[in-house]
């Protein structure tokens, strides 16, 4: 099997679970920071997500989340390529499709793999079982550098509860940072998430510019997430779940 992974969500999967010589090609962001994989990508070919420079390595699977566009799968499965799609995921652990676990068996079994898919989910959830039971009722509040948080519903609130915590911001979904909330009341730590990208900086209007905002960066405990612990659903969100539950243990 001759594989081209099309995006870096995708590169994830196939670095992993592939042998290297099934890989004709990943994305050109394979290689960067926000890349789990990137040093595994070194090395590797590098094809853009266009379907005529595709077509010319003459693969036989195609794997991509969102690489090529919302056509891409229909236009590769027209000219005959397979195509493998990286599911969404919205819990740690279930039997369920749309968890990590069941999208690592998806994936493995699609790249012909399912042996190795296997041993990774049972490393995935030997690593999950050591650090659960260790709530302790301390809150922890996800911050980006825009002044974006997350509440129920999302995989950033069962990271932090697999972690040990309770999510600080108890309303659903993807919203700005609860600054008057913050004014009189402050979470135990704080899960600060991509600050370390030189281009995801706060424009003047960001919620982070306020000094409630700041204020929690300062005085409560920080525990640092790398982008790629978490920039995509896979089994690398288990690094941030870890560093959480150490920062928190402190």
């Amino acid at each position: 099997m001759r594989i081209v992974s099309l995006d870096y969500c995708a590169d994830q999967y196939v670095l992993k679970l592939a042998d290297a010589e099934q890989i004709l090609a990943i994305s050109p962001d394979g290689v960067k920071e926000f890349s789990y994989m990137r040093h595994e990508a070194a090395g590797v070919p590098t094809v853009r997500p266009v379907a005529e420079d595709v077509l010319l390595l003459k693969p036989d699977l195609v794997v991509r989340a969102y690489g090529g566009g919302p056509n891409a799968a229909a236009f590769f499965e027209r000219a005959d390529v397979p195509v493998l799609t990286v599911g969404w995921t919205s819990n740690v652990d279930s039997e369920e499709v749309g968890s990590i676990p069941g999208l690592i068996h998806y994936m493995a079994e699609g790249l012909g793999q399912s042996e190795r898919g296997r041993a990774l989910v049972a490393e995935f959830r030997a690593r999950l079982e050591a650090l659960r039971k260790r709530t302790n009722g301390e809150t922890a509040l996800y911050m980006t550098p825009a002044g974006i948080t997350t509440g129920p519903g999302s995989m950033v609130h069962e990271m932090l509860l697999e972690a040990g915590f309770e999510n600080f911001e108890r309303k659903p979904g993807w919203r700005s940072l609860p600054l008057e909330r913050l004014a009189y009341e402050q979470p135990d730590a704080i899960a600060a998430a991509f600050f370390e990208q030189l281009t995801n900086h706060p424009d003047s209007w960001s919620p982070m510019k306020h000094p409630v905002a700041k204020r929690q960066m300062n005085e409560q405990t920080m525990v640092p997430l790398k982008g790629a612990w978490t920039a995509c659903g896979g089994w690398f969100i288990l690094d941030a779940i870890e560093a959480l539950a150490e920062g928190g243990a402190e």
